[in-house]
């Protein structure tokens, strides 16, 4: 036992694990403090990782340093690259889990981080001296000492738990909620609120009639998120579709007027993506089906998550509704769902760093902050980690731009334009999103990471050495030239129109009728080919067809980078101002914006307010 750290972290969901772990191996000492030490990385939710976005951010985690791309690796039953049909902007790698599998090989990489301790408790008080933090006190009055500290709550603040007309207190199922911290923070001058989750009933798999659903397969050469070396998927474990009807409808209406939902019992505001399944029959009257994901939940259980029929109906509704799914008729329940109501602190309330206004070294990240998802919680934690040991050493922040990866876009968009649902990553969200694929995330922030004491060597030479490859690759493919007779069979066999004359392989690249998985042939004509992976190849095609779109996005992006570059000085005087509309004043002063470019992306600051302010800059 120690008195004192550099970095406390309270919580060990995926925000927590993330963040200890960055601090840690950055080199801060480091206290993991949690509830409970056996649901360390629990998939509360679904057992999954990744998905359209979501997929993105978990390969740009792992090319910064952490750790959910090899933890996911390791504990997948299958894999997906979802929208492959397509452009490459919307490749979205997606794995199913064994949820077991995933919080222990979470709970070893934490245990052999020497850097990381753990208490078990529950964080009552945040030790404040002078606005800035001084450490924590837990519910059995022990206090401990730290230079940062990063909240990762979750759904347990004042958590209530919703089963039709029972209301339970606690975050999670069987998990107490964590009382006091919030009542805290808004005496300190913090402004909070309520949202809402759900998670379905989970059922035995072995009542299940699959016959008559239909078969979901993994891909026939599934990959992986990690850049490292992580072990690839020998063997899977298939998913099955099917589809509530109109007597699952029914039958979940007479449950209506026992809704918490529509009753108002719950107050905060849910997921508009994911909806309850009394939400979705309500909202969308017109739909007489729904789609429902049925889920193992690892190699070796027979438990099954109902992915779509997220519910807080009485339990007897929720069993009954059930039995009317297709292959579902003899259905046992181990479980029924229900809906979580929490406290959350609007995000506008922090810096870039995820560090709050208010109190200086304190760091906020997860469902916290508004938002949901395992991925856009370990992504904030990452972040919020890294920074923490930053300002525990008085280092300098580390930031990630919008132009530069979806993390980046998620941070931007919480700290300038808050959330009142459950913000949730979308590949629509990111305005440079071709530039900011699943490929090349490594390419895009493994060096980041590297220079901040992070990502290891072995990361790094991992990525020059791809890098290299994808120059070598381009360069042969720009040099080489081929006759009418080496090509035109394979593409008029391809619907291509054939050459007249000798023509570079880099044209036939451009072509949209050569596929990214069919340019092997063409490749055998380089006298000199590089020797290089698959990943390169894929990646080299994408540079090459996509290139001019690449070159617009990256000069947007440059212009962009311009106003993000200029700095507003955090104690800026706004009314000093005349000319400032009303509105735009009033959030500017509340927010602070770091940058120009970050003013212009907050709502109700118009461009003219943006006008007035580079006026005043010179600029």
């Amino acid at each position: 036992m120690h008195s004192s750290y550099d970095v406390i972290v309270v919580g060990a969901g995926h925000a927590g694990c993330e963040a200890a772990h960055a601090a840690a191996t950055m080199g801060s000492h480091v206290l993991l403090i949690t509830m409970n030490m056996q649901t360390i990385a629990q998939m509360s939710c679904n057992p999954a990782m990744g998905g359209v976005a979501k997929g993105q951010i978990v390969r740009e985690v792992d090319a910064l340093g952490g750790m959910s791309g090899i933890i996911s690796d390791k504990s997948m039953i299958q894999f997906r690259m979802l929208n492959r049909s397509k452009g490459p902007a919307m490749w979205s790698p997606r794995c199913q889990s064994d949820r077991n599998l995933f919080a222990w090989e979470w709970r070893k990489a934490l245990e052999e981080n020497h850097n990381v301790d753990f208490w078990q408790d529950t964080v009552q008080e945040v030790i404040v001296k002078d606005r800035n933090v001084a450490g924590v006190k837990t519910n059995l009055g022990v206090e401990f000492r730290a230079k940062s500290v990063v909240l990762t709550n979750g759904t347990f603040l004042n958590g209530k738990m919703f089963i039709g007309e029972k209301v339970f207190g606690g975050g999670r199922t069987a998990e107490r909620a964590a009382t006091g911290l919030t009542e805290q923070l808004v005496k300190l001058g913090f402004e909070s609120g309520r949202m809402k989750t759900g998670t379905p009933p989970r059922v035995d798999g072995r009542s299940l009639n699959y016959d008559v659903m239909e078969e979901q397969l993994g891909d026939e050469n599934p990959g992986k998120f990690s850049y490292t070396n992580t072990p690839t998927l020998t063997k899977q474990r298939s998913c099955w579709i099917t589809y509530t009807n109109q007597a699952v409808h029914d039958e979940l209406k007479t449950g209506f007027d026992k809704s918490p939902m529509f009753t108002g019992r719950i107050k905060g505001l849910g997921p508009r993506y994911c909806p309850s399944v009394e939400d979705k029959i309500n909202r969308f009257a017109d739909k007489d089906r729904h789609q429902i994901f049925v889920e193992p939940e690892g190699w070796d259980t027979v438990e099954v998550y109902v992915n779509g029929f997220s519910t807080s109906l009485p339990e007897i509704i929720q069993y009954n509704a059930l039995r009317k799914i297709p292959g579902f008729e003899n259905v046992r329940m181990f479980r029924p769902g229900y809906a979580v109501e929490y406290d959350f602190f609007p995000p506008t309330q922090l810096k870039p760093t995820l560090e709050t206004r208010l109190i200086n070294n304190l760091f906020f990240a997860g469902q916290i902050n508004g938002t949901t998802g395992y991925e856009e919680a370990a992504c904030q934690g990452l972040i919020a980690g890294m920074n923490a040991n930053r300002r525990a050493n008085e280092e300098e922040e580390f930031v990630v731009k919008r132009s530069e990866a979806y993390i980046g876009v998620l941070v931007d968009d919480l700290i300038t334009k808050g959330t009142e649902e459950p913000y949730r990553m979308f590949t629509s969200r990111a305005e440079y999103r071709t530039l900011l694929r699943q490929d090349n995330a490594d390419l895009r922030l493994t060096e980041k990471g590297y220079a901040v004491g992070l990502a290891s060597q072995d990361r790094y030479d991992t990525m020059i050495t791809k890098r290299n490859g994808l120059a070598k690759l381009t360069e042969a493919i720009r040099v080489t030239k081929v006759k009418p007779e080496e090509v035109n069979d394979w593409l008029i066999e391809k619907g291509s129109s054939p050459l007249r004359e000798k023509s570079s392989l880099y044209t036939l690249f451009k072509r949209p009728e050569v596929e990214h998985g069919e340019v092997n042939e063409l490749l055998k004509l380089i006298p000199d080919l590089p020797e290089v992976g698959e990943e390169v190849i894929e990646q080299t095609v994408i540079e090459i067809k996509y290139e001019d779109y690449l070159a617009r996005e990256k000069q947007n992006a440059e212009k962009l980078d311009k106003w993000e570059n200029l700095s507003i000085n955090p104690s800026f005087d706004y009314d000093r101002l005349k000319a400032l509309s009303f509105e735009g004043k009033e959030k500017l002063k509340r927010l602070r914006p770091a940058t120009i470019g970050q003013a212009s992306r907050i709502s109700g600051v118009s461009p003219s307010d943006v006008s007035i302010l580079l006026v005043y800059m010179g600029r």
